[in-house]
């Protein structure tokens, strides 16, 4: 479509008129249609049409009768596999339309979209090389001499659900192991970000129309949360998977519990980063910022909470302030910006709220703390709230913007009890210049993940939360293993 705005002139992409199921593009029962708005200029870019219940129930069906019919399922793992590598040529082709597509509808800036999206990509491949080295059958011997075989199959039909802050990226945690493993899949995306699934979606239907992947396989639609209960509740649907929220995915998982459906979840984090006194802040400083602010802290493992204690504190936060003065913030689709605005006007609203909530409890902006004085754009700044103790409103609920709470603590003890006094346990940092002792307290940090010394991003290893951050796990081999079911055959 063509925008009006000056802003996004020069920014046109195409309406989707129609929804993806079974691998064809086809007419929607709905009338509705999604507005995607550039973070940046607050105009609409395009327009998708949003699915109706019976364009999912339709989905559904779709996957059941393919999944059934056990063409995909019977493939040879190594072919499906062979199949994702080819999912992954044909993205990295339309890579320069990814990247722009990123941009506007998460706010990322031109470096970080590029960088998410290629690392995107190579999580499909990783995928596909994890599909070749599975152990589809073991074969054990019982006590009573006898042979048993264990063997893994795909577990069905599987309800993929996936948010708006990273949607190739949950893609990949997702829809492409469950393909890897045999399933057919829905893939229900966010209203705020269906134009990256779109893409997705125009891929796997050149490989249907090759007969590359068999019809009904994959289904894509955007729909809103009422609509997304009807896959949820669908008895079709073996497997339900999610990214988002920790309250929607309670949601989830109480409907699915009607019918003991099989869940994962992947939720919301809290996570404490700790910096021990003999921490060398230079170091720390390379890897703390951004661990906080990436995507403008629209990450569900940002470090939210950075532990001080008493006698380091002021040095702490001076050091944060001057760092996150270095990351320049704006318009992000200039190239020589790292930080841009949030994803809508009410991600901005909420982030907002929680600093106000902060400060009426007590706690005080030590940076930060406004819209940059951008007279468009929903921008935050990034935001330090200083003097927050840990059961205040923001130490205790995910904010989803780049805003960091500086709690300190008397000793190491102390500061391992606040990063496990949280509903979640996704992620965490330790700094530390003994790298011995910062191993030994991340064993005692009850998170999915814990950085020590560093900020590794490697969504090929496992990564997944404790507590109220999720259920299973997603990246390596144990990502894959969600979609398998195991049976034992006992031969005589």
């Amino acid at each position: 479509m063509t925008t009006t705005d000056p802003r996004t002139a020069a920014i046109t992409f195409d309406d989707r008129p129609d929804v993806f199921i079974g691998g064809k593009w086809v007419e929607s029962t709905s009338d509705e249609w999604i507005d995607v708005i550039d973070s940046w200029s607050e105009g609409v870019v395009a327009r998708v049409r949003s699915a109706s219940a019976d364009d999912v129930a339709a989905a559904v069906g779709a996957a059941r009768a393919s999944f059934d019919a056990g063409v995909w399922a019977s493939t040879p793992i190594e072919v499906r596999a062979d199949v994702i590598d080819e999912i992954a040529n044909r993205l990295d082709a339309r890579l320069p339309e990814l990247i722009q597509v990123g941009i506007a509808e998460v706010g990322v800036t031109v470096p970080v979209s590029a960088m998410t999206q290629e690392m995107t990509i190579g999580l499909f491949r990783a995928v596909a090389n994890e599909a070749r080295n599975v152990t589809l059958v073991d074969e054990r011997t019982r006590a009573d001499g006898g042979v048993s075989h264990v063997v893994k199959e795909p577990n069905g039909v599987a309800g993929v659900i996936i948010p708006w802050n990273g949607p190739i990226g949950t893609i990949a945690f997702k829809a492409i192991p469950a393909l890897a493993a045999g399933c057919s899949i829905v893939l229900k995306t966010s209203p705020e970000a269906p134009l990256s699934p779109s893409i997705f979606a125009d891929v796997i239907g050149e490989l249907v129309a090759e007969g590359r992947i068999p019809e009904g396989v994959v289904s894509v639609v955007a729909a809103d949360r009422e609509v997304s209960e009807a896959l949820v509740v669908d008895p079709r649907v073996d497997h339900v998977t999610f990214t988002g929220s920790t309250a929607v995915g309670r949601r989830i998982m109480a409907l699915a519990s009607e019918r003991v459906a099989k869940v994962s979840l992947e939720l919301g984090g809290k996570s404490a980063a700790i910096v021990l006194d003999d921490a060398d802040l230079s170091s720390v400083m390379q890897s703390l910022p951004m661990g906080g602010c990436m995507q403008s802290g629209q990450a569900c493992i940002a470090l939210t909470r950075v532990l001080v204690s008493e006698k380091r504190h002021d040095e702490v936060v001076a050091a944060y302030k001057a760092a996150l003065d270095m990351l320049p913030l704006g318009d992000p689709w200039q190239e020589t910006n790292f930080l841009g605005p949030l994803a809508s006007a009410r991600q901005r609203d909420r982030v907002e709220a929680y600093i106000e909530s902060a400060k009426s409890e007590g706690a005080t902006i030590a940076h930060g703390g406004g819209r940059g004085g951008f007279d468009h754009g929903y921008f935050v700044e990034p935001t330090i709230v200083d003097n927050v103790t840990n059961d205040m409103s923001i130490a205790q609920e995910e904010v989803f913007g780049p805003v960091i709470s500086i709690i300190t603590y008397k000793d190491e003890d102390d500061a391992v009890a606040i990063a496990n006094d949280s509903q979640y346990g996704l992620s965490g940092a330790v700094f530390s210049a003994d790298a011995e002792r910062a191993y030994e307290i991340a064993k005692r940090i009850r998170t999915g993940t814990v950085n020590v010394n560093g900020g590794v991003i490697d969504f090929t290893i496992p990564f997944g939360g404790y507590k109220q951050s999720g259920v299973g796990r997603e990246g390596g081999p144990e990502g894959l293993d969600e979609f398998f079911e195991t049976k034992t055959i006992h031969l005589s």
